[in-house]
């Protein structure tokens, strides 16, 4: 366990503090004096803190690290895998190496989506103006022209964006079990339109503006004598809440407000509106989705199938305790693995699916179709 001088420092003194304050009034004059000591201390200097800037690459390149043939994550110069724990003792810092890394990764697979998967970047809303907050999906060029089939993909919660099912398993395992670069190939290769969708890009960050606080100096009606007793005061608060807030987090972060993306400001939101303005606008026969983790629950009461964590063999019938799709095997243990272990099983299940499909009067299900039918009950 590391401790830091400034623990040290500070450790007699709030035990100092405690024994005064437990004195008589007689101890009066010793708290004065410590306090005023207190307010003597160089803060800055104290504060200091072993953390490294958290100051990281944008590039894969600056990281030092690069997909190889395989699709895994590689060191440049010594081959090995990515390290968490790069500095020991400091996990704040190895986290936010982690997440810096990670939104490189995002970045990488959406021009993978793009270069390696022929997909379009469609904005969202599609009648957005100019400055307001947007999100996007991506889309083959016969997503709502194909006549025959319409795949779409969803992830699940968390930090995934389009086109990834685990950014734990792109960064630790590779591209294949990660992303869904392999359903998006195969899917266009045997003749489907594919859209992918983005659920979890909900607002945008943007700084928070500071606001001016006029001081108690401003106020002119005051005897100047007051004011500098108030502003006098009014500083030593300041330092105070800036000592608490430097211990808390001594690197300062910038503060930020988030701007939520219209009618898309959450995972259904999103799904609703890709529906309305997508799917539903498609000229395909028939609708395929391939939904992980969350991103499944809202579509739970249509024909599906569902591949769940388990340790018995692929497709294994599993009993389930709810009444939602009939649930099987994904052949693991690991509910981050169960779309690429189960790759295999799932467009068998497509296929068998439209075979078996035959004419029927029976209206199409539509998402707005589907809640009337809800509401009536």
């Amino acid at each position: 366990m590391s401790i830091s001088l400034s623990s040290l420092i500070l450790l007699p003194i709030w035990i100092s503090m405690a024994q005064i304050q437990q004195g008589g009034p007689d101890e009066k004059e010793k708290t004065t004096a410590l306090k005023d000591l207190l307010s003597r201390i160089d803060l800055d200097e104290l504060m200091k803190k072993d953390e490294p800037p958290l100051d990281f690459p944008d590039t894969l390149e600056g990281f030092e690290y690069a997909f190889n043939e395989k699709g895994q994550l590689r060191h440049i110069k010594t081959g090995e895998p990515f390290v968490f724990n790069y500095r020991e003792d400091l996990h704040r810092w190895n986290q936010k190496r982690y997440e810096a890394l990670g939104e490189i990764i995002t970045k990488y697979v959406y021009e993978l989506l793009e270069k390696d998967c022929n997909l379009k970047k469609i904005s969202i809303p599609v009648d957005a103006t100019e400055s307001e907050p947007k999100s996007f999906i991506f889309m083959s060029e016969d997503a709502l022209t194909n006549p025959q089939k319409l795949m779409v993909l969803i992830h699940g919660s968390g930090v995934v964006r389009a086109g990834q099912w685990a950014r734990r398993l792109i960064i630790n395992e590779d591209l294949d079990s990660g992303t869904q670069i392999p359903f998006i190939k195969r899917a266009m290769d045997e003749g489907y339109g594919v859209i992918v969708l983005n659920p979890n890009e909900n607002y945008i960050e943007v700084e928070k503006p500071k606001i001016h606080v006029p001081s108690s100096s401003d106020s002119s009606d005051e005897p100047a004598e007051k004011r500098e007793r108030k502003d006098k005061v009014s500083k030593e608060t300041k330092k105070r809440r800036d000592f608490y807030e430097k211990y808390r987090n001594p690197q300062r972060e910038k503060e930020m407000m988030q701007l939520y993306i219209r009618e898309n400001g959450s995972p259904e939101e999103h799904a609703v509106y890709v529906w309305d303005h997508f799917i539903a606008q498609s000229a395909a026969e028939n609708v395929f989705f391939v939904a992980h983790s969350y991103g499944g629950l809202a579509f739970v009461e249509l024909n599906c199938c569902n591949w769940v964590s388990s340790s018995e063999p692929l497709d294994t019938s599993v009993e389930s305790m709810l009444p939602d799709c009939p649930r099987v095997s994904a052949g693991t243990d690991r509910h981050e693995l169960t779309s690429w272990k189960s790759f295999p099983s799932i467009f068998k299940f497509f296929t068998e699916a439209s075979e078996a499909k035959t004419s029927s009067l029976k209206p199409a299900l539509t998402r707005r179709s589907h809640r009337i039918k809800h509401e009536e009950l």
